[in-house]
């Protein structure tokens, strides 16, 4: 019985066993080879490649006055017409029209002093002046009366008719006449004069724009005392400051070693920190004569070519002076990037730009060239960030990370 079991025990080595073995290992080596060839794409497409530092840049908008700038310069605002108005006169200040921001008129009242005496002055003096000219009439209806008899006196004493006393008299009479006239005449002067002198004084508690200007600052308040000089440890000079805003020019110091770049009348731009997204045209007005030695720097004055409401005295400002003045077309802001970002894949220009750390590649249509900056027409916006450097080890889809990452 054992026997018969072992002999049991041997392999088969028919045709079937030998088939189905056969093809196992051809479905084997066929999965290896699939494999193969999917690890092989997949590398092909960077997935098991290491990843690339990049350098990024941003698509910005760039004015083209950048390429044709000469010198840079900073300065500030600074209104060439200003006055600190005060009054002619001490005395409590008893009214005030204006605040910080009020337009005002050349002769506008903006403030007053407390004037009740003065104001009483001015009617004694109208009084006196009055009184004066009443006094002339009576003393020329005088010099009339006079006049005449001195006129009949004078037939009278040649027909012989009066003693020559008796004339002499008369002539007295008619001379005092016409001289009382002249001192009436003169002191109806003396009133009107006395007149305009307390008119003045009136004036002088009005306190006037000199000019149409705006108000800076407000430097005294009702009830403060204000004097010409303001000596007095509580009194207060100038009542308010105020600009002439159509004066406004930028003072920017130049650097000796760069005066040679800057000439009178030559275009620049302007731009104030407060208005970032606005250049302003403007022309050099005047290079001031004199070098301050302890900058070694000259002091040049730009005006602004057009007006603006927002442009206020004392904002910073920077001056590019220009080569030439600027077409229409390059007064706008134009969107640009690095030329380093922009290369050429299958005949068309494109930036990488990162997602999800792949490089992926954005077709663009470029314009003109700006010094190291390229125009961009479309294809990508300005904030957006795109990749300068290396392009050369970069392509679609291949794995990126940034310094440090």
């Amino acid at each position: 019985m054992v026997d018969e079991d072992l002999s049991k025990l041997k392999i088969d080595k028919s045709d079937a066993h030998f088939g189905r073995s056969r093809r196992r290992k051809k479905y084997l080596w066929l999965l290896i080879s699939l494999l193969v060839l999917f690890g092989a794409g997949l590398y092909a497409m960077g997935l098991f490649a290491p990843s690339v530092e990049v350098e990024l840049a941003t698509v910005s908008q760039v004015y083209p006055s950048q390429s044709l700038t000469l010198l840079n310069a900073s300065g500030y605002v600074v209104a060439q017409r200003k006055a600190a108005v005060a009054s002619k006169i001490t005395g409590r200040l008893e009214w005030l029209g204006v605040e910080e921001g009020s337009p005002v008129q050349e002769g506008q009242v903006i403030a007053r002093l407390e004037n009740r005496d003065v104001q009483a002055a001015l009617a004694q003096a109208a009084a006196e002046l009055q009184r004066a000219r009443t006094e002339v009439v009576r003393v020329r209806a005088e010099q009339h009366e006079a006049q005449l008899n001195f006129r009949r006196f004078e037939d009278l004493l040649a027909d012989g008719i009066i003693a020559r006393s008796e004339f002499d008299q008369t002539e007295a009479r008619h001379l005092r006449a016409r001289a009382a006239v002249r001192s009436a005449e003169a002191a109806v002067k003396a009133s009107e004069a006395a007149l305009r002198g307390a008119d003045v004084a009136l004036d002088y508690t009005q306190i006037r724009a000199p000019f149409d200007a705006v108000v800076l600052t407000k430097n005294a308040d009702i009830g403060d005392i204000v004097t010409p000089i303001g000596a007095a440890a509580e009194a207060k000079a100038a009542v308010v400051n105020i600009a002439d805003l159509d004066s406004l020019q930028v003072e920017a110091d130049v650097s000796e070693s760069n005066l040679e770049k800057v000439r009178v009348g030559q275009p620049c731009e302007i731009q104030l920190d407060a208005l970032p997204e606005r250049r302003f045209a403007g022309a050099v007005h005047m290079i001031v004569p004199t070098a301050d030695r302890t900058k070694a720097t000259v002091l040049v004055k730009v005006r602004f070519l057009e007006k603006e409401p927002k442009i206020l005295p004392e904002m910073s400002a920077r001056v590019a002076f220009l080569e030439r003045t600027l077409t229409e077309g390059e007064q706008r802001p134009r969107t640009a990037v690095s030329r380093a970002a922009v290369t050429r894949r299958n005949g068309q220009q494109v930036v990488f730009q990162l997602s999800e750390e792949r490089a992926t590649a954005t077709k663009v249509q470029t314009g003109e060239e700006m010094g190291e900056m390229l125009e961009i027409l479309s294809g990508v916006q300005a904030g957006e960030k795109v990749v300068i450097r290396p392009l050369e080890k970069i392509k679609e889809g291949s794995r990126v990370r940034l310094p440090g990452g």
